[in-house]
């Protein structure tokens, strides 16, 4: 076996078609979209990279070069950790301890030399909203950008020596369920005060909205546990990016006196759609991504990001929101089943929140982390 680094067009190929053959009779794995993993490694396309950020990619191949196995390695300045935490993804690897150990070891090394003294994996180099956390329970379709892995990953990261840093908890429900009694009784109290009301995203305001977004998520999210700020303009840029693939019925925003105090965003599950583009997006294939969204089905929608500023938080606005919203969505039955985004278990108030539903936990995904120094006392994530 040997480890090789991607330099050129080739080896930029093959990358992708490693995860095609570890996945070739899997009917549950939806190919990513090629340029969703090209743009990770894109200097024009990844801030982290601007930024100062470090990353390497390698394939692994057998003693007949066939291709079993890869990975990339990165050191991304903004993850902030108690010690220099360096991070791998895009894991893919033959059921066999060997070749993963010889990928693990080639990554460490890497990261060592950089100054690293331990590294989280399978993590995105960027956002925690795409391509984090290796699957340990719930082994079906992926909702988009979400990492998907067969079950003996788990054993080849643990056996490796790899530890749970923290679980990312998914929930989901059946779209026509009734809500449980109480979110009725807290939607009427507040529906009561004139000074609040919920207003449905309206595409032809997209700026408008990403500024409120941008003033909730900052208020209720930055300086908390490691949190940080957005900046409007980049807030503006993502929602520009999600307006085509929008369903304007499934994002709510809650005001107070006309000031933005919550938001619960939603987006259609688009790997219902991109399943059937083996990875291609050309002209041809948005053509045709177009056509099914405009006529095909798509019978899940997907929980992106659910936030109150503090001094909202405990009122009863998250039950007026989420009432307001499915009294729309619920009588367009359009949609039959909802999944959010995970939840990390650090964070028991959103935890309490997406269980008070009605859901159940639909998937378990990971973040596992491998302290260089073995003798160093492991300490999961802190809780918000």
């Amino acid at each position: 076996m040997r480890m090789h680094e991607v330099k050129t067009d080739a080896d930029k190929q093959a990358f992708l078609q490693v995860a095609v053959d570890i996945y070739k009779n899997d009917t549950s794995w939806i190919r990513p979209l090629d340029k969703d993993i090209n743009e990770v490694f894109d200097p024009e396309k990844n801030k982290f990279i601007k930024r100062g950020g470090e990353y390497i990619r390698w394939i692994l191949k057998d003693e007949k070069g066939k291709l079993i196995g890869r990975v990339a390695a990165f050191v991304n300045k903004q993850y902030k950790n108690e010690q220099p935490t360096g991070g791998i993804g895009f894991f893919e690897c033959i059921n066999d301890q060997a070749s993963a150990d010889l990928i693990f070891d080639t990554c460490r090394e890497w990261l060592k030399a950089r100054g690293m003294e331990a590294m989280d994996g399978p993590i995105n180099f960027g956002e925690r909203d795409r391509w984090w956390g290796l699957v340990t329970d719930g082994f079906y379709a992926p909702l988009y950008c979400m990492n998907y892995n067969p079950p003996y990953y788990v054993p080849l990261f643990e056996n490796y020596g790899f530890r749970v840093y923290f679980n990312q908890v998914c929930f989901a429900l059946k779209v026509e369920n009734r809500l449980q009694e109480k979110f009725y009784q807290r939607h009427d109290a507040i529906a009561k005060d004139k000074a609040y009301r919920a207003e449905m995203i309206k595409k032809s305001e997209i700026e408008r909205f990403a500024r409120d977004f941008t003033i909730i998520y900052n208020k209720a999210w930055a300086g908390h546990g490691g949190g940080k700020s957005l900046e409007e303009k980049t807030v503006q840029k993502m929602f520009k990016t999600m307006k085509p693939v929008m369903d304007e019925h499934l994002t709510w925003f809650v005001y107070h006196n006309d000031q933005p105090i919550a938001m619960w965003v939603n987006l259609p599950d688009l790997n219902q759609f991109f399943k059937y583009m083996d990875g291609q997006f050309g002209l041809l294939k948005k053509l045709q991504f177009f056509l099914l969204q405009k006529f095909g089905k798509c019978s899940r929608f997907v929980g992106l990001v659910f936030g109150i500023v503090p001094e909202f938080q405990g009122t009863g606005v998250d039950a007026y929101m989420i009432v307001e919203g499915a009294n729309v969505i619920q009588s367009q039955a359009r949609y039959q089943d909802y999944e959010m985004q995970w939840i990390g278990d650090f964070n028991p108030k959103m935890i309490n929140i997406a269980e008070n539903l009605g859901t159940y936990r639909s998937r378990n995904l990971s973040t596992y982390r491998y302290l260089f120094d073995r003798n160093k006392e492991f300490k999961r994530h802190p809780m918000l």
